[in-house]
């Protein structure tokens, strides 16, 4: 379902909900803690700022491994989480 500000007589910037995952890593997560499952799949927000540059941003992986208290079991999932994520950092913008 898209969203769509004008409905509802509100404006919004650009911005765009990226999902993506790979259930191998992320079923990994799960396995070790349940409660990884609410930041999975992997999700990045491409968004314009006021003065219209493009940014996008997404949870840190190890962010995600620390707030759930993932153990050693995870860290192949985590580093693979961490590499799918590079192109979607906070520190890139167009």
């Amino acid at each position: 379902m898209v969203h769509r500000p004008a409905r509802a007589g509100l404006e919004l910037r650009t911005t765009e909900l990226l999902i993506f995952g790979k259930p191998e890593g992320g079923t990994r997560l799960v396995q070790d803690k349940q409660t990884a499952c609410i930041d999975l799949p992997v999700k990045a927000l491409a968004w314009q700022d006021a003065v219209g540059v493009t940014w996008v941003t997404c949870n840190d992986a190890s962010w995600l491994a620390a707030r759930h208290g993932l153990g050693p079991e995870s860290q192949a999932g985590v580093a693979a989480l961490e590499v799918s994520t590079v192109a979607a950092s906070a520190d890139r913008h167009s």
